[in-house]
């Protein structure tokens, strides 16, 4: 319902837009500070508990399946976690107040594992070896050592759960997003976050593990609880520069109150399915206009019948009577926003579970493999992580300062390539993984059954994995960071961290579905004389089959995340459309 007042508002308020934008965005002098806290921040935690496993068999004297389940067990509860964080940010607190009381509960739960491996009654005592050095004896652990124990990680999963989050969104926050100058420093950022945490994990894969190992477990978790307690300060350091974007309620309520809203109104009718023959609310929840809206959609346009003014849904002086019966549009978009999102969210189980491979069975082909580098080194075989990361290291300034600028030349994208086709380029590196591991297991286990060692070593250099884990390292480069711009993209201001959340719930799905995926390959093969395909003896199971499922079941994901790309719309692409087609009360 336009009227002469409204339109008499609308350059005062986009004066007041310019300058609180110039006035609230620091841009990159603030997200210094959140990069060197978020990578000191990661290699503390990742520090602690990268080679955590070996931790709890050796000084816990745990058996790898029970170290595996609490370590898994842990990683999905973290991820979990992320949705409470998320959820308390842009609720109620804020990013940065949450990150910083996350940061604390790390804290306190780095302290509290740490002090595990310098008290030696918070652990079992070392095995007795007899004459013959082999470990005959090993006292088990007692309920109040794993208390003090599950307590340290308890307190890491809540501070985790908080800050991974939210460490994103902020430092998008302090961009102007919309401008193009703006939004093409958010797309380098999210570049150099990862190339950060990517550095931080070389470092932990290297140094930190061989002082873990070589020196001492004592100074092994303790240089990371002291990385973490520095990393809070430098943190509060920028205070006073950061941009804070107010919590703006409750959210979840708000989902609630559109799908409720919408059925309550569903008899009403639609015309050419776009447009209501009525009048649409567009205020904020606290009646305040919004300095950024989310754009409007053509799309699940059943649910705008949640923001149709009808008859006593307001009050005389314009506010809403029930909210429950009517919702702004803007609350209506931020449902429709979520739903969309939803089916291509969903598709990142396929390509994370690929990616899951890595710390599992690529180890276990490691193992059987020549790892010696020179006479006198053999390299760990956990370590073979380093290839992907060497590869991810190179790669993303490459992407960031040569590929990236040659491809908006092209394409005249700001980003060069949307966040879509970045996430599908990612799956079809994630297949190209799977198939090239699966080549490679199938020539190792040829080359171990004509000729291993006793041991089952085969005499195949552990490098040829690396081509595998170049394409592993190009899944991160495309398919995870495209997931992460286009949650940040798309999502509106004041639900960036719950929307940022969605990577670690698809992270815990795929935990899980990998771990099914296994539990019935394993169930269903090794019957009629034919060998398991996960054989506990990897030279005698056929791991290239299952590394050719897996490459089979991302085939049939790309097509799904294809026809589901094909009609996603981009909120920032439709602004125009409805904006000319509804009426608007202010």
């Amino acid at each position: 319902m336009p009227s002469h007042e409204s339109q008499s508002s609308e350059p005062l308020l986009q004066q007041k837009d310019a300058s609180t934008v110039q006035r609230r965005k620091p841009g990159w002098k603030a997200v210094r500070y959140i990069l060197g806290n978020e990578s000191i921040e990661k290699m503390a935690t990742y520090g602690l508990t990268t080679n955590f496993m070996v931790y709890l068999v050796r000084e816990y004297h745990m058996d790898q399946v029970s170290a595996a389940n609490i370590l898994n067990i842990w990683t999905c509860g973290y991820c979990l976690l992320t949705v409470v964080g998320a959820s308390v940010a842009d609720i109620y607190l804020g990013k940065f107040l949450t990150i910083a009381l996350a940061s604390l509960a790390s804290l306190l739960g780095m302290v509290t594992i740490t002090l595990t491996a310098f008290v030696p009654q918070l652990r079992p005592p070392p095995c007795i070896p007899d004459g013959q050095k082999h470990l005959v004896q090993c006292v088990s652990n007692t309920k109040t050592q794993l208390g003090f124990l599950f307590a340290g990680l308890s307190w890491l999963a809540i501070g985790t759960g908080g800050i991974r989050p939210c460490s994103i969104p902020f430092g998008i926050d302090q961009f102007d997003s919309t401008i193009v100058e703006g939004r093409k420093n958010v797309s380098s950022f999210l570049n150099w976050y990862y190339a950060s945490s990517t550095v931080v994990l070389l470092i932990n894969q290297t140094l930190v593990i061989y002082i873990q190992d070589s020196v001492s477990w004592a100074w092994g978790f303790g240089i990371p609880t002291l990385l973490m307690s520095s990393s809070i300060p430098l943190f509060l350091a920028g205070s006073k520069i950061y941009h804070h974007v107010k919590p703006k309620g409750t959210t979840f309520s708000s989902f609630a109150q559109v799908l409720v809203a919408a059925y309550k109104k569903r008899h009403l009718k639609l015309h050419n399915e776009e447009r209501v023959c009525g009048v649409f609310l567009d205020v904020s929840s606290d009646g305040n206009l919004v300095l950024s809206k989310h754009s409007l959609t053509t799309k699940f346009s059943f649910l705008k019948k949640a923001a149709l003014v009808v008859d006593n849904d307001l009050k005389d002086y314009g506010s809403c009577s029930n909210p429950w019966r009517l919702c702004s549009m803007q609350q209506v978009e931020e449902v429709i926003c979520f739903m969309k999102i939803l089916p291509i969210w969903a598709s990142g189980g396929i390509c994370v579970m690929a990616y899951a491979q890595e710390g599992t069975f690529v180890v276990s082909q490691a193992l059987k493999m020549d790892r010696h580098i020179g006479p006198n080194f053999e390299m760990p075989a956990g370590s073979v992580k380093m290839m992907s990361l060497i590869t991810l290291c190179i790669c993303l300034p490459f992407y960031d300062r040569v590929l990236q600028p040659a491809l908006r030349k092209i394409t005249k994208h700001e980003n060069g390539i949307t966040p879509l086709q970045r996430i599908g380029i990612g799956y079809l590196f994630s297949i190209l993984f799977m198939v090239v591991a699966g080549l490679v297991e199938r020539q190792r286990r040829a080359s171990a059954l004509s000729q291993a060692s006793e041991d089952g070593v085969a005499p195949m250099s552990v490098f040829w994995l690396f081509p595998q884990l170049m394409f592993l390292g190009m899944v991160e480069l495309f398919g995870i960071v495209g997931h992460i711009e286009l949650y940040n993209k798309e999502f509106p201001e004041k639900m960036r961290s719950i929307g940022n959340s969605l990577i670690y719930l698809c992270t815990a799905g795929a935990t899980y579905l990998s771990a099914l995926v296994a539990s019935i390959v394993y169930s269903v093969t090794g019957k009629h004389g034919e060998p398991n395909w996960l054989d506990n003896d990897i030279n005698a199971g056929r791991l290239d089959y299952f590394y050719f499922l897996i490459a089979a079941l991302g085939v049939l994901n790309f097509v799904y995340f294809w026809l589901c790309a094909r009609v996603y719309t981009y909120t920032s692409s439709v602004r125009a459309v409805e904006s000319i087609e509804t009426d608007i009360l202010v």
